[in-house]
């Protein structure tokens, strides 16, 4: 198949014709999207505004609130060392009998007991059972985890 000069330039013109209106279809579409992702951005950034304004509002009420907090406790006096101790040595009596209240009662381990042997599906003998601390704040996820993986790494037996 042999072209001539026309058909080539005209075949040529055609090319960059299309080319030309894919081109521009394709600017066109990149611009909408560009200003529809602009609009979107001043839209969240106004929000955003709207909201730190409003934090800012209420961090100052806070702050009046503690100020006036402050106020008020320097108008009264502060006790003395001796009477906040004299206070807390009640509180501190209740905390040593809360800790020695923290074994299980032992009306509780036959119920105990009978959960486990339904957990495991066979017979078990709780020797001993206490309550456990409440997590603490500054217990590290990385450190349970630590303990977690210790203590599954041991053999354990199976009791008959």
């Amino acid at each position: 198949m042999t072209f001539n000069g026309t058909e080539l330039a005209a075949m040529a013109v055609l090319g960059a014709a299309g080319f030309a209106v894919s081109y521009i279809a394709l600017q066109r579409r990149l611009q909408r999207a560009l200003a529809a992702q602009q609009e979107a951005t001043e839209r969240q950034l106004s929000a955003l505004a709207k909201t730190l304004r409003d934090l800012e509002h209420k961090l100052a009420e806070l702050n009046q609130i503690s100020d006036l907090q402050a106020s008020a406790a320097s108008e009264f006096e502060m006790e003395s060392a001796a009477e906040v101790a004299e206070a807390a040595a009640p509180v501190a009596e209740e905390q040593e009998e809360e800790l020695e209240e923290e074994e299980v009662p032992a009306e509780m381990m036959p119920v105990l007991a009978a959960a486990a042997a339904e957990l495991l599906g066979k017979k078990v003998r709780i020797l001993s059972a206490r309550k456990l601390e409440a997590p603490r704040q500054g217990l590290s996820p990385w450190s349970q985890q630590g303990r977690v993986f210790v203590q599954a790494s041991h053999n354990l037996r199976a009791r008959s």
